[in-house]
């Protein structure tokens, strides 16, 4: 199983048009994706977004990536975002 955190730069004042998009796709990711077994949008107290993410395996975060649902989500982040997302991937041991 693998797991990813993805730390996302969200420029001020595009917070509530960002999380509509990612809400969205969060949706399309758990309705199609049976090998993702978590995909939930997260904010901390500062304000600040990350996404966490489990995986059956490395296929399955392939899939992902590769799914039209992902793909047509870029073009509703434009505008929306201070720069790329820091990902960290890491293989789940319990």
């Amino acid at each position: 199983m693998l797991a990813v955190v993805a730390k996302l730069n969200v420029l001020e004042g595009k917070e509530a048009e960002f999380e509509k998009v990612m809400l969205g796709l969060a949706e399309q990711v758990n309705a199609n994706e049976p090998g993702c077994h978590l995909y939930k949008l997260c904010k901390d107290a500062d304000g600040n977004y990350v996404v966490m993410e489990l995986y059956a395996d490395a296929e399955a975060v392939a899939a992902h990536g590769a799914s039209e649902h992902f793909k047509a989500a870029g073009a509703g982040f434009k505008g929306l975002m201070g720069g790329a997302p820091e990902i960290t991937r890491m293989e789940v041991v319990g």
